[in-house]
């Protein structure tokens, strides 16, 4: 609803300029054609009217008359371009309409991007909270399909498989189709697999449908990150981003304090998770603009074949034009292309060692908590609440980060530069997050004992999931930054990598706890992590040589 009344919005204001454009128009050399004077003054001399036609049409060598139309827009410039049987072609590219131009994303209200970043938030809020929410009821659903424990957990472990799998093909779709459609198409076949989820009559179809909801569920892991690009500058993006990721870190955290006093009745489950896709989906679908810029500048030129008749009008995308099949073949091979990066590998390995720890907490926290201290399966899971304390804190870090940020962008332009450098990213892995993850391990797994209080291992669980969300903003804004149009392909790995080895893990979680006892199971969890900790400062240290040597990044200085 929101895009199409984007989409006539976007019509109505062409044709309105247009209808201007015919009373403010003067006779060319030929007289055939005549060209827009908007924006000039009444006392204009005939040369700078001249000069403006110039600049409206693009220069000589590139522009011709509108001879079709007789009138020329703003943003318009002409080009010549190879058809197929090599003949050349003359075209209108349409941009947008001067730095300010309405429809450009980067240019919504305040309000209207925040709205649309956190329904985007919203979205990751819900098929992150349906990957964990399965974890509190367990025991009832194991018994229930006459299947062990070990055996659902699989539920969640296929689902985070399905995560990764689908984020391979979200983004070419999102890239050709546009962020909305897919948004809407994705969470309503979400929505259908995770009722399918709750129908499933044995244990093999329910594995079954939660691999396509999850596959369906993953379009916020890719695409997210471009519809936060689309509206937020670089230095906006500081505070922009961390509104997504708060909440997308938030599903799999408060998944299984939703679910944690269901009980016997566990398809209810995922029933919860169907209301609630049901009711973004409405969000999406009501208020939920088009933020992909080519599709706008599509919407654009095809407005202005209608208005005008003239079919050489088009958009960028038009004239680079890049069939769909070859974006889904490039989707599926330039990730594994780009997994020899040394930036791709280090990120990569650093939040699957932090996804592993995350998700295998869906199975350790009954050990952690229940068991050693005697309360009841459902307020173990209630502790979860303690680790998204952490993420939320975690945003006051946002603000001297943002000043950081724009004292740096400053002293990049006085320069003669453009953009910000993007190690400036790492700041917050390198505040705390970094040694927050194996700190705060240790200290849950060394004080876990019943003559401790129980709140030690809980404000433990508070300085993880600080440490967690820090890592994480500053591994994809660097990523983005570092990798720009190649971005999308390098979070698609990443995705994959991370989501399939958490799966893997969260099958074995139960297994590794049960053997090895918490203490030892934490410890091991703290090591591996601390081998990670000096990541942030080595590539803040030594990024840029890093991005040299690199085919994909990019480097300005």
């Amino acid at each position: 609803m929101q895009s199409y009344i984007q989409y006539r919005n976007i019509g109505h204001v062409l044709r309105q300029q247009f209808d201007s454009d015919c009373e403010k128009t003067i006779p060319s050399a030929d007289e055939s054609t005549t060209v827009s004077l908007v924006g000039l003054p009444e006392a204009a001399t005939e040369t700078e009217k001249t000069v403006a036609s110039g600049q409206v049409m693009g220069n000589s060598e590139q522009s011709s008359e509108l001879s079709t139309t007789g009138y020329a827009f703003n943003a318009v410039q002409g080009r010549e371009k190879m058809t197929l049987d090599g003949q050349k072609q003359q075209v209108f590219i349409v941009d947008w309409d001067g730095e300010y131009d309405p429809a450009n994303p980067h240019n919504f209200s305040t309000f209207r991007r925040v709205t649309a970043t956190l329904i985007v938030a919203i979205i990751a809020f819900v098929v992150g909270m349906a990957s964990s929410i399965d974890s509190a009821v367990l025991p009832q659903a194991a018994a229930d399909l006459r299947v062990s424990e070990v055996a659902e957990s699989l539920a969640t472990g296929i689902y985070l498989i399905g995560y990764g799998v689908g984020a391979l093909f979200a983004g070419p779709f999102s890239e050709t189709l546009g962020r909305n459609i897919v948004y809407i198409a994705t969470l309503a076949m979400f929505s259908i697999f995770i009722m399918a989820s709750a129908l499933a009559p044995n244990f093999a179809s329910q594995v079954v449908f939660r691999f396509l909801a999850g596959f369906f569920g993953s379009t916020p892991l890719v695409c997210a990150g471009g519809s936060i690009a689309d509206m937020w500058d670089p230095l906006e993006k500081t505070y922009g981003f961390p509104i997504f990721a708060v909440a997308g870190f938030g599903g799999p955290v408060l998944g299984p304090v939703v679910s944690s006093y269901i009980g016997a009745p566990w398809r209810w489950a995922e029933w919860i998770s169907l209301i609630t896709s049901g009711v973004v989906l409405t969000l999406v679908v009501l208020f939920q603009p088009e933020t992909y810029a080519p599709l706008i500048l599509k919407w654009k030129a095809r407005h202005l074949r209608q208005i005008t008749g003239d079919a050489r009008f088009k958009a960028e995308s038009e004239v680079k034009h890049t069939a769909f099949w070859t974006r889904i073949k490039i989707a599926l091979s330039r990730p594994f292309a780009m997994a020899l990066e040394p930036i791709i590998i280090l990120m990569a390995l650093y939040l699957t060692v932090l996804y592993i720890v995350l998700f295998t907490f869906l199975d350790g926290y009954t050990f952690i908590f229940a068991d050693v201290y005697g309360i009841s399966h459902g307020l173990a899971d209630v502790i979860f609440v303690a680790m998204f304390v952490g993420m939320v804190l975690a945003s006051a870090l946002v603000l001297p980060l943002y000043r950081l940020t724009k004292r740096d962008l400053e002293k990049v332009l006085a320069t003669g530069g453009s953009h910000i450098e993007p190690e400036i990213r790492l700041w917050f892995a390198m505040l705390g997050g970094s040694i927050s993850i194996p700190i705060s391990l240790f200290w849950m797994g060394w004080t876990d004992f019943a003559s401790i209080s129980i709140w030690s291992p809980i404000i433990a669980s508070t300085m993880f999931g600080y440490g967690v969300i820090c890592v994480f903003l500053s591994a994809y804004m660097y990523i983005i930054d570092s990798y720009e149009v190649y971005a999308a392909s390098a979070l698609a790995f990443v995705t994959l990598l991370r989501y399939a080895s958490a799966g893997g893990m969260t099958v074995v979680g139960i297994p590794f706890y049960k053997n090895l006892g918490t203490h030892k199971t934490l410890t091991i969890l703290a090591c591996i992590s601390s081998v990670l900790v000096p990541s942030p400062y080595v590539l803040y240290k030594w990024g840029y040589r890093i991005r040299q040597h690199s085919k994909h990044a990019v480097t300005r200085k």
